[in-house]
């Protein structure tokens, strides 16, 4: 199969070493990709965000099969114009992506599902907003409604942190996904992410992972688009993955079908866990970045077929395989990251780290200059190692994070540490 993978980011890397695992697989080709990318398949300079150029290129191309990694291409119809065009592809349709696109459509669908979240109010007004917030107090959760490359959301500790999200949302720091907010109550608990397939019809759980989204060690400083992850997470347990099943997703999927709009892909849910009961933070329409890393280095080439099996409507006869280990990923960012950071300092050691099926380095925001691989982005590479348990894929990671010379990056030095 010809083989068109959409997007430049580690989640893409990862998919796209996914990928090249499987034997179908005769060519790959990453739009745009990155340096990392690069050296394993073919990249390719489209705009992801226009469907008919997409469609163009995969009709010219021939290609048989599109993976669409990020959400931004999935909000903007691009799914939907290559299923037009006859096409097989792995993403929901804009109207079903919506669940990541806009939060209160999301609380919308919950509640006529009767699926389990925090308590909310929508506002178009950021006054009224203000005053909601006075009202309930903190800690608030102040959240842009529409997407925001995963930065969007305030956990605000107190009512001033609050209410300064509301201006900065209203103020268009994230551009149009501010022009609403969603403010929800503070969920306590112990957060991670299960993802599942979906082909319209049937639900096949495919991993958990959890992630860090702070930017400092022991889950301190500003939420960022995340530091690290591991895979499997502990604290979703058989029982509760099935409480989340039951009571969450396969009741917002029936309620996505009843409005004419069954949802195919991946669907990601963020779920809080207090005391064996799961509620639901937030859904993705698309694979988490960095949890991709881990997901896909425990999957391995059958990630392909269940794609595959998703985008043809047959997920009903699929099982998943999993070996009996654990995935660890350090996301290595650009100081000042996730605010003010420079581009173009120069990585060296990369390239005397393994590039097996327990380690790898992925990368996320890189280019290559005469020779050299240079940071193009705040989150940078993604370190990533398995291992018999999670602090053999740790010490692994970490290990191949020590080997590289990068001055101008950081990363966090525990990622893991409530499992571990």
């Amino acid at each position: 199969m010809n083989i068109l993978i959409l997007g430049g980011g580690g989640r893409e890397h990862a998919l796209a070493w996914a990928v090249l695992q499987n034997p179908k697989c005769d060519r790959l080709v990453v739009a745009p990709g990155n340096a990392g990318i690069a050296q394993m398949a073919e990249c390719a300079d489209l705009d992801i965000l226009d469907g008919g150029e997409v469609a163009a290129f995969c009709e010219a191309e021939a290609m048989d099969f599109i993976i669409i990694g990020p959400e931004a291409p999935l909000a903007a119809g691009v799914a939907d114009r290559l299923r037009d065009a006859g096409m097989l592809v792995f993403g929901p349709s804009a109207a079903a992506a919506q669940l990541e696109a806009s939060k209160a459509f999301t609380k919308a669908v919950c509640d006529a599902a009767g699926a389990p979240t925090a308590g909310y109010a929508h506002f178009t007004d950021a006054q009224a907003a203000r005053d909601y917030i006075e009202a309930q107090g903190a800690p608030i959760v102040v959240k842009a409604d529409g997407l925001a490359a995963g930065k969007g959301v305030v956990v605000a500790e107190t009512v001033d942190q609050a209410l300064a999200a509301v201006d900065d949302m209203f103020g268009g720091e994230f551009g149009d996904a501010g022009a609403e907010v969603v403010i929800e109550e503070f969920m306590d608990g112990e957060e991670a992410s299960f993802f599942v397939l979906c082909d319209g019809e049937t639900v096949l759980p495919i991993g958990t992972a959890q992630d860090h989204k702070r930017v400092g060690e022991g889950d301190t400083g500003p939420n960022t688009g995340g530091m690290g992850a591991y895979s499997p997470a502990p604290v979703l347990t058989d029982a509760i993955a099935q409480k989340a099943l039951d009571q969450i997703i396969k009741p917002t999927m029936a309620e996505m079908a009843r409005r004419g709009t069954p949802y195919t892909g991946v669907l990601y849910a963020g779920l809080m866990i207090k005391d064996g009961e799961p509620r639901l933070v937030e859904y993705n329409a698309r694979f988490g970045d960095p949890e991709a890393q881990v997901l896909m280095m425990r999957l391995g080439a059958q990630a392909m077929d269940l794609m595959q099996a998703a985008a043809e409507g047959r997920l009903a006869g699929c099982r998943v395989n999993w070996a009996k280990d654990h995935a660890l990923t350090v996301v290595m960012a650009a100081d000042g990251y996730p605010g003010d950071y420079q581009k173009g300092s120069v990585i060296r050691g990369l390239e005397a780290l393994p590039q097996a099926s327990n380690a790898i380095v992925f990368h996320a925001g890189t280019s290559a200059q005469d020779g050299q691989i240079l940071a193009n982005g705040g989150r940078v590479l993604n370190v990533t190692a398995r291992g018999g348990t999670l602090a053999e894929a740790a010490e692994r990671a970490y290990g191949m994070v020590d080997a590289i010379d990068w001055p101008e990056g950081f990363c966090r030095r525990d990622i893991g540490w409530r499992a571990l």
